[in-house]
């Protein structure tokens, strides 16, 4: 095995959090955070119980205010008399009174940079260098104290930045970007330091999956320059729920694994938290079986980061691969998405409903859905019926020599048997290619019309995919490339997360024209039709439905969220391509739902206020009212469509 194909993590500071150290050598730490009011104090015991059995080995729980900090002694007192020893994080957003009582209770504490003693209004605000260096000052005299009250009681804290909630002192210098989120940690990272204080966590959260990876990696290039080494804590903000949220996950935090970073994982999901940490494990758990090499060495790095001046692509923006389009294949096309059918009914075309094709017997015709695959692969199988006509079909190529009506049917190839081959396809040639055994093979001869398959059997394919796609970059080869990956014996829900990692982390650095996912015989169609689109919508390469940005909950929450998110995703989940935020609180308000082009924000009891964007168009909303108002906001900007138009 190539040592750029070796999995290895970037080697970060131990970090003390109560009995359960985070970095260094230990394992990926799992965590989640409560959904109940903080001053019910046996409602949170009992969930943070019920967290603790799922897989946490930490739990969060907001303190809005010093009463709730206070109360985090007697939730802490009835854990232990319990036999629960797990350690507890305070969540503290603009309180530094709450932050500085919690430390003295729980053995970490997180604050969020840009609302902690920082402003924050969404103002348009010029700093001048001298105004920007008195508001660091400021924060400096506001957060020293935490810092030594952490000092003193072996409290560890996690330094939180959010895309959406930077302070206007950051946006005037930064925007809205992944730099501006790494300096607005950089700054409180330095002012601990300067108080000899190293017993940090550090996170950079968006909900934009793109952002969080850039964000992340920017981190860890700077912290390395400036010679830190402080532990990650990943997590994608807003994720979602049911099965979108945990694709979104898994594409945001199994990027970054695959990089080697991270020391802790916190799902979010809009559902109930002991539901979130078996994701979280299972993502981790993938990574287990790769920290020891043969000779049972675990692969650390001392400092990783990446150097982008030797790659053929920037890690820190997205850029999609150039490609000279086949068909709608490549170039400037949405990637597509391939199923393998061999193993359906051919004689039923009714199957193809799970393709996003349902067919109408009266009429003899197919409805096409927005999520309706590009391609089928039938291996040596033949249909006995006609297929939809913009639906391409892919065959063996022995097979596909033997057809009659070679229209709208394609060819695969091994590259032997492309290079043998008297007779292609004049439209399309799909070309199989192992990406660990490609060195060896002259690329520059698929000339006739010809997307490769890149496939990869190794343990870190995302590696060996990734080398491939460098290597065509470097010699300037513009195939377009369909990356397909193969999970047998992998069930649907495992398949869900693997998938949106592997082909995630490719498609994230603008590497992939398409996706086949080969699934377990015992996966159904609609299960991997749903991933794959599910995993282009996640990596805003390919938009096919709407997409809710919504908050996982906490005791903030001034409504049900996960009611709230099923009655708004009843009554709009059929507007293609908006994107509408879902917020408890006004703490994951403007800020947290950033690229959002509608809000639903609880404001207060029953009360709901409604955004454009971070534009607030109407305040204290009944939330009887509150679902009706936001359609007529979408039908008013004219992007409201009725279902089935």
């Amino acid at each position: 095995m190539e040592a750029a194909q070796l999995y290895s993590r970037f080697l970060t500071r131990e970090v003390n959090i109560g009995d359960v150290p985070m970095g260094g050598l230990n394992p990926i730490r799992i965590q989640s955070m409560t959904t109940t009011d903080t001053m019910d104090t046996l409602g949170t015991v009992e969930q943070t119980i019920r967290m603790v059995n799922s897989g946490c080995e930490y739990v969060r729980i907001t303190a809005p205010s010093m009463k709730e900090a206070e109360n985090l002694a007697n939730i802490k007192k009835e854990l232990r008399v319990r036999g629960y020893n797990v350690p507890l994080v305070a969540d503290i957003h603009f309180t530094p009174n709450a932050a500085e009582a919690a430390a003295r209770i729980v053995e970490k504490v997180r604050v969020n940079p840009g609302n902690y003693a920082d402003k924050k209004r969404f103002e348009n605000i010029e700093y001048t260098q001298q105004a920007y260096q008195a508001e660091l000052e400021r924060i400096y005299k506001k957060f020293s104290p935490l810092v030594k009250i952490c000092k003193e009681y072996g409290t560890a804290m996690r330094i939180g930045t959010n895309h959406g909630s930077l302070s206007d002192r950051i946006m005037s210098h930064y925007g809205d970007t992944p730099r501006g989120m790494v300096e607005s940690a950089m700054e409180f990272i330095r002012m601990c330091e300067d108080l000899n204080y190293y017993n940090l966590v550090i996170s950079m959260k968006a909900s934009n999956t793109q952002v969080m990876v850039q964000a992340y990696r920017l981190l860890v290039e700077t912290m390395v320059k400036e010679g830190m080494n402080y532990p990650l804590h990943l997590g994608v903000t807003e994720a979602g729920d049911g099965e979108d949220g945990r694709i979104k996950s898994a594409v945001g935090i199994g990027t970054l694994l695959e990089d080697g970073l991270g020391d802790t994982i916190r799902v979010s999901l809009t559902e109930d938290p002991e539901f979130e940490a078996p994701v979280a494990k299972a993502l981790a758990a993938r990574y287990e079986k790769r920290a020891v090499d043969l000779y049972g060495k675990t692969l650390f790095t001392e400092s990783k980061t990446i150097d982008a001046e030797k790659l053929s692509y920037n890690p820190f923006e997205y850029q999609r691969r150039l490609t000279v389009p086949v068909q709608h294949i490549g170039g400037h096309h949405h990637p597509v998405v391939l199923l393998d059918v061999s193993r359906e009914n051919l004689k039923d075309p009714y199957f193809l409903g799970a393709a996003g094709y349902s067919y109408s017997a009266v009429l003899d015709k197919y409805n096409m859905a927005d999520q309706a695959c590009d391609m089928v692969y039938l291996g040596d199988q033949l249909p006995s019926f006609s297929f939809p006509g913009n639906l391409k079909q892919l065959y063996n190529y022995n097979t596909w020599l033997t057809l009659r009506d070679k229209n709208n049917c394609h060819p695969l190839f091994s590259y032997e048997e492309y290079l043998k081959a008297g007779q292609k396809d004049e439209h399309l040639n799909l070309v199989r290619i192992q990406a660990e055994e490609a060195a060896g093979k002259d690329l520059s001869v698929l000339k006739d019309n010809v997307v490769l398959l890149l496939e990869t059997s190794a343990l870190h394919g995302v590696a060996a995919q990734r080398n491939f796609f460098v290597a065509l970059m470097t010699k300037n080869l513009q195939l377009p490339v369909i990356i397909s990956r193969s999970y047998e014996g992998i069930n649907a829900s495992d398949l869900m997360l693997y998938a949106a990692t592997d082909m995630g982390a490719l498609l994230t650095d603008g590497l992939g024209d398409g996706i086949w996912i080969k699934a377990d015989a015992a996966v159904a169609l609609p299960v991997v039709n749903a991933t794959s689109f599910g995993i282009l919508q996640a990596t805003r390469t390919r938009i096919s439905k709407t997409e809710y940005i919504s908050c996982p909950s906490c005791g903030r929450t001034l409504f049900d969220l996960q009611e709230t998110t099923q009655l708004i995703r009843s009554r709009t989940d059929h507007l293609k391509g908006i994107k509408i935020g879902i917020m408890g609180c006004i703490v994951n308000g403007p800020g947290e739902m950033a690229d959002a082009d509608y809000g639903y924000v609880g404001t207060g009891p029953d009360k709901i206020t409604l955004y454009r964007g971070r534009e607030v168009v109407k305040k204290n909303v009944n939330a009887a009212n509150a679902l009706d108002d936001l359609i007529e906001l979408i039908r008013e900007d004219g992007n409201w469509v009725q279902r089935g138009e």
